[in-house]
């Protein structure tokens, strides 16, 4: 699945082709995503600038002058800037067809993502609930701390509740848990502010280095420009499940956590 570094990749990867930039019309093939596309999504996209593209968690947020266009890439979903004569290909679902000749091409073959609408002056409710972003300075360890007391459940669960910080998926969380020295199965609530701040440190230093990179390739994700991530490379732990550990040499462990691969190391992680 596309996670925060993935999909901040995209937005970087497609905006300068699109931002300023006028839609002709929005073609459709496929309906049936995760959500049915709205029936009034073309008429409603069909002649408007796109001003901003945003990013809140893994959504994008494509904003003209009548409200904003949410995307959401699912588990297989990617976006690239192509040329609108380029026939499609099979599970390019959606076109965003621009006046410039181009088009931003939506391919998914598990159809897992969403294209939705938000009215102007409104918040949609898949963004109501969500927690800070990772990169901004309302984040750090003491909020970890603080929002953490009496949590018996695991902190690598915590970490990756996105009513309390947006975008650390499975394969960061594990990262900047090894990172921290953390074993995923301790309770959240059982943390000291210490190791919380170094967690909390690890996590925004991980997903900067993520997203410089291009995010993380692992089976089918490439960024807006169709090139693939390359942080798959400096991977500690995640798919390394009975590998050797790169600090101590041990064996890695591999179990299953929140329905969650989860991969850590018993002498390097407490």
């Amino acid at each position: 699945m596309p996670e925060l570094p993935e999909v901040e990749t995209t937005r970087r990867g497609v905006a300068p082709d699109c931002q300023g930039e006028v839609v002709s019309e929005l073609v459709v093939r496929e309906s049936r995503l995760r959500w049915p596309v709205p029936d009034q999504l073309p008429t409603l996209l069909a002649g408007q600038q796109i001003e901003t593209i945003d990013r809140r968690g893994k959504y994008l947020l494509f904003r003209v002058p009548v409200g904003a266009l949410l995307v959401h890439l699912g588990m297989s979903g990617s976006l690239r800037v192509v040329d609108s004569q380029e026939p499609p290909g099979r599970h390019d679902h959606i076109d965003i067809r621009l006046l410039s000749g181009a088009s931003l091409r939506y391919h998914d073959p598990r159809r897992f993502g969403s294209f939705l609408w938000q009215a102007p002056d409104e918040q949609h409710s898949l963004l109501s609930h969500l927690g800070p972003e990772p990169l901004s300075a309302e984040f750090d360890g003491d909020y970890l701390y603080q929002l953490s007391r009496r949590r018996p459940g695991p902190v690598k669960n915590f970490i990756m509740d996105g009513k309390v910080v947006v975008g650390v998926g499975n394969i960061y969380a594990n990262e900047v848990l090894f990172l921290s020295g953390i074993h995923p199965r301790r309770p959240a609530g059982r943390i000291s502010k210490t190791r919380y701040t170094v967690l909390a440190d690890n996590i925004k230093q991980v997903l900067t280095s993520a997203i410089a990179q291009g995010g993380t390739t692992l089976r089918d994700f490439v960024g807006g420009d169709g090139k693939p991530g390359y942080f798959a490379q400096q991977l500690y732990v995640y798919g390394r499940g009975g590998d050797a550990c790169k600090r101590c040499g041990g064996e890695l462990r591999e179990v299953r956590l929140g329905q969650r691969s989860t991969v850590f190391c018993v002498t390097c992680q407490r």
